[in-house]
């Protein structure tokens, strides 16, 4: 006897009250998945005294090719290198470059254990690192974590460079909060279609600083520099925070100035041309929602008060570097870059464009995705390329997560989320 239409109605409205409980709890069961954030936000002074690196275990398997441009200007690449991948600032694209570095001269790389990052948004702690020994030394450090400089410094030798990149934190913030927000509970019952403004009309009426999640909605730049996210532009302890941070970093880059900013870095590392060459990858497709423009970029600008700061200072440093670099010298240089890019865009891409992620062909070349949209677009490779560019096409266009298991990182706890996002077709 069929079932009357009232109870199928039934059935399927507790059906979906069900699955909206279980998509809740999973959501919330990935939102504690990241440890709890240490209540004592300190920022601690380097003490070279406790270093335990021990720079000999850290020199490369492999010599430098003969030939390479750098030896020819007169100084030799360096192999170490402290990279703080700040979030929502292209720092994919800067990884990329330090994992073909890396894998072409052999280094050493410390890797996160079970998962892409080191426990953030927890503290940084050398135990994180796979395979950490004390006095164990590596030259490459560079997924995410939540900076402290005694930690990180024990595991370089005293020789590496340290830098991060910025970007303009209205956009920053408007970019994390469109690629975060499914993980940020306090965004859920935000009105309206439109969420970002509905947040920015009345921030402090929707943020819960303790809330989970919460450090993606204000001051991200200072949160993973390791400052206290809370703290106001004004605060007097501001000042001396900056003359630190320009005292461990000996390069801050500027996501709105990529190429200038590579150039930067080619010069203070020595390397050649085509180890900083680069698609831009992890770019979030273009949405349907305007740009923060006018009261809105102000507000949001406001609102990540101290991130706002930290990149007015830095961008005036990275200016004056720029002119101690020399302008005509850097226009050349970016001229340089640009060209050489754009000829390997014409021989690696199909199509010499990024394109959707369901339009990507191999499953290889799948970036992560934020819950719930498909909005980080990917590449397909040519199928005709010639073997001298084969290898380099291909390392340049891998995503993260898959170029960090090729690199030989273990990735089970990722891997694991990833399996039952596909499984719930998330």
């Amino acid at each position: 006897m069929p079932q009357p239409k009232k109870k199928r109605w039934e059935s399927m409205a507790k059906g979906l009250v069900l699955g909206a409980l279980f998509t809740s709890f999973l959501l919330l069961l990935y939102s504690y998945m990241v440890p709890p954030l240490h209540a004592s936000q300190t920022f601690t002074t380097p003490d070279t005294t406790t270093t335990s690196c021990s720079p000999a275990a850290a020199q490369p398997p492999a010599a430098v090719a003969a030939g390479n441009a750098s030896e020819e200007a007169g100084c030799a690449p360096r192999h170490n290198v402290v990279f703080l991948k700040t979030h929502k600032t292209g720092s994919s694209t800067l990884l990329n470059i330090l994992f073909r570095f890396g894998e072409k001269h052999g280094l050493r790389f410390a890797f996160p254990k079970g998962r892409n990052d080191f426990d953030y948004p927890g503290w940084f702690a050398r135990g994180l690192v796979r395979g950490y020994e004390p006095g164990a030394c590596f030259n490459i450090i560079a997924n995410h974590m939540r900076f402290q400089y005694d930690e990180v410094r024990a595991l370089v030798p005293p020789d590496a460079a340290f830098i991060t990149v910025l970007r303009d934190p209205a956009r920053l913030f408007e970019s994390s909060f469109h690629y975060f927000g499914a993980v940020v509970p306090l965004t859920w019952t935000l009105p309206g279609p439109d969420k970002l403004t509905s947040f920015l009309r009345d921030p402090d009426r929707y943020y819960d600083p303790a809330a989970i999640n919460a450090h993606y909605l204000r001051n991200l730049l200072a949160f993973d520099l390791g400052l206290d996210s809370g703290l106001e532009a004004g605060s007097a302890r501001v000042p001396e925070l900056l003359a630190q941070l320009e005292r461990r970093f000996h390069l801050v880059l500027l996501q709105e100035y990529f190429d200038e900013s590579l150039v930067l870095l080619k010069d203070l590392l020595c390397w050649s041309l085509e180890d900083v060459l680069y698609f831009k990858l992890n770019a979030r497709r273009r949405s349907a929602v305007p740009r923060l423009s006018g009261p809105l970029y102000q507000r949001a600008t406001a609102w990540n008060g101290l991130d706002a700061l930290l990149y007015r200072h830095f961008n005036h440093s990275f200016w004056r570097r720029v002119d101690g670099f020399g302008r005509q010298r850097m226009a050349r240089e970016v001229a340089a870059l640009r060209r050489a890019n754009e000829r390997l865009r014409r021989i690696c891409i199909d199509g010499g464009h990024p394109v959707d992620a369901t339009a990507i062909q191999d499953a290889a070349m799948q970036p992560w995705q934020p819950l719930g949209v498909k909005s980080i677009l990917g590449y397909n490779l040519k199928k005709t390329i010639g073997r001298q560019h084969q290898q380099l096409c291909r390392r340049m266009l891998t995503p993260e997560l898959q170029y960090l298991q090729e690199l030989g990182a273990d990735l089970w706890i990722t891997n694991l989320w990833k399996l039952l996002r596909d499984f719930l077709h998330w």
